[in-house]
């Protein structure tokens, strides 16, 4: 048997700092309050009736789902109240009490860092805590659907909140559903007024798919948005503004889209398609779980957001697929399997990537905005889409020694005399990769060199990739050769015949001293100014993919290849102490150390280094 007692609880730290953030005003803009109950109560409405496919009983002789929205100026309050699903005891402890959903730490750190949080809240799910932004107690009264009990959830903020039974005259008010009871601040009272709702619903929830009444103290109840489900209304009728508004709504968002894609899909199967990609990156992007946020209806009633109707790498696309044609009573198991959702989500996903394409050549300004928000997630594809990876290739942008926003199409157009590889470098920053050493001999022939510095660059550049027959190549892995690619004319003028090492005895040494710390050392034609650098071999993964999943133990790292400048001072040092094992150890040491740091990595053995560069510089000076 259920206890009816009242019991005070605890909120969860992060709802507390959550609501500590709220007292104080992270907000710019208090309206989003009205939006996310409003947003809410659709979500209770639509739960009812998929609910209702299977259970009609939970809808029975009662009204159908609607929201009313109710002001009394005479009690300072402002009701929120939806026939929807409803929620039990324990669903008001665990929906109002918690947050429950990875990441909450980070997204309180966020929000506080935020000049205005008002982007954030919404796309987070946890829009109900912005009420307390208007009101200083929050009373909640909830009847879920086929349940006899009715139960409260009251807090004034602060540090916790109550639930008990609900008085016989508020369960007899509320027959099903919920509603919520604002008692309103006193700077928070214009929100009493009947057309401060009426421009919030019109500017946020018009799109809302139930009737939301408005509910005036004088005066018969009014319908205040037009309810209607704007992805099956022809294109003709809507306008831009419609769409702005349409994405606000759907996407919880306060930018403008940069790309929206409405059509209808007629043949085998039909369905309507209302996509949009934001300006502005989401706070939950690069959650571990990935998932997607396009929502799936059947014949308008909503079914799930969780069918997961884009790949992982367009996650970042918003909207609604709304099939005539599949059964409303999908299960799990019939969402991961259904050929019929398969197709739509092939022909969804081609679709997009076209539309992706044409605003590449159309629309350079919103493309360029979606590739700086997304472009590192859009790259995941090229390492997991096998089937779109040349098109993915073909859409990417790149940071080069040659310029920003740069495209492969435009790299291959400029390459240069006997040039037959596209070059690349992964690093953590592009100021770090502009010094690398590895550019020097790409830089004398003025090849361009793409400089990758997102964390999955190292990734689906381990791929064996191609665009337009020309091989992608790491210029921090495996052999290079740029022999054939004459020198520009500026670097012939410079360039000189200086004395070289020799290379046999000059690698036998060095490989003596070093011993297992490399796999090899070699002559290198990667560097012309710099003594040595590291590399990775040309079976095995790159460097940088090596480090990262060293990070993240997840393998060890393997011994790299020391490549050497033979025409170094450093290295002609080193040969000419051959009869000298002591200093052609330090030496030895000191190429392939500074060659770590260089790749900011650390000595294995500082106090070492530190050691042997001081004798190094003491013989020096005493010379």
């Amino acid at each position: 048997m259920t206890d009816t007692a009242p019991v005070t609880q605890p909120f969860q730290a992060e709802v507390s700092e959550l609501l500590h953030l709220m007292v104080h005003s992270v907000y710019s803009e208090t309206d989003i309050f009205l939006r996310e109950l409003i947003s809410n109560a659709s979500d209770a409405c639509d739960k009812l009736r998929y609910e209702a496919i299977a259970r009609p009983e939970l809808i029975g002789d009662g009204e159908a789902p609607k929201i009313r929205i109710l002001p009394n100026k005479a009690a300072d309050t402002l009701t929120v109240a939806d026939s929807g699903i409803g929620m039990e005891r324990q669903e008001l402890i665990d929906h109002l009490g918690t947050i429950a959903r990875s990441g909450t730490k980070a997204f309180v750190q966020k929000l506080s860092e935020a000049k205005d949080g008002t982007g954030l809240i919404g796309q987070f799910g946890v829009g109900f805590y912005s009420a307390f932004m208007v009101a200083d107690r929050i009373r909640v009264i909830s009847h879920h659907a086929g349940s006899h009990e009715v139960w409260t959830w009251t807090s004034s903020g602060g540090s916790g909140f109550e639930v008990a039974p609900a008085s016989e005259e508020e369960a007899t008010r509320v027959s099903r559903g919920t509603e919520i009871v604002l008692h309103l601040k006193e700077d928070a009272k214009k929100y009493l007024e009947t057309h401060e709702i009426e421009r919030i619903v019109a500017a946020y929830s018009d799109n809302i798919q139930f009737p939301i009444e408005l509910v005036p103290e004088e005066g018969e109840p009014r319908q205040i948005n037009s309810a209607s489900a704007l992805w099956q209304r022809s294109k003709s009728e809507l306008t831009a503004e419609d769409y702005k508004k349409a994405y606000q709504s759907i996407a919880h968002a306060f930018d403008d889209p940069a790309m929206t894609l409405h059509y209808r899909a007629e043949g085998r199967y039909s369905y309507a398609v209302l996509l949009f990609a934001p300006s502005t990156k989401p706070f939950d992007l690069f959650e571990p779980a990935r998932k997607g946020r396009v929502k799936l209806y059947v014949r308008r009633v909503f079914i799930t957001d969780d069918a997961d109707l884009m790949p992982a790498y367009l996650r970042f696309i918003r909207g609604v697929v709304d099939s005539e044609d599949l059964p409303l009573n999908l299960s799990r198991e019939m969402l991961q399997n259904n050929p019929q959702l398969a197709q739509i989500r092939k022909a969804v996903t081609g679709r997009v990537i076209g539309e992706l394409e044409q605003l590449a050549e159309k629309d350079v300004e919103n493309f360029d905005k979606i590739w700086e928000g997304f472009g590192a997630v859009i790259k995941e594809g090229i390492y997991e889409d096998f089937e779109r990876r040349e098109k993915l290739l073909a859409l990417a942008r790149f940071i080069t020694t040659s310029g920003e926003k740069r495209s492969l199409k435009q790299y291959v157009e400029g390459l240069k005399e006997n040039q037959t590889e596209i070059y690349f470098l992964v690093g953590d920053s592009v100021e770090r990769l502009k010094s690398n050493p590895r550019l020097e001999a790409a830089k004398a022939r003025g090849i361009e060199v793409l400089l990758l510095t997102d964390a999955v660059d190292a990734f689906w550049t381990s791929a064996r990739l191609e665009f337009d027959g020309k091989p992608l190549k790491s210029l921090s892995q495996g052999d290079i050769d740029f022999d054939p690619i004459p020198l520009t004319e500026e670097e012939k003028a410079e360039k000189k015949d200086e004395p070289a090492a020799d290379e046999a005895n000059t690698i036998a040494l060095i490989k003596a001293s070093l011993g297992e710390r490399v796999t090899d050392v070699k002559a290198s034609t990667r560097l012309t100014t710099s003594a040595s650098c590291l590399v990775a071999s040309g079976l095995g993964p790159d460097r940088e993919l090596e480090r990262i999943l060293q990070q993240q133990a997840r393998g060890a790292r393997s011994k790299p290849i020391l490549e050497i400048n033979l025409r170094h001072p450093l290295v002609l040092a080193t040969a000419k102490a051959a009869a000298d094992q002591g200093k052609v150890d330090d030496l030895s040491f000191l190429l392939l150390e500074q060659a770590q740091i260089l790749d900011g990595e650390l000595p294995e053995d500082p106090a070492a280094f530190a050691a042997r560069l001081n004798r190094l510089v003491l013989q020096g000076v005493m010379a």
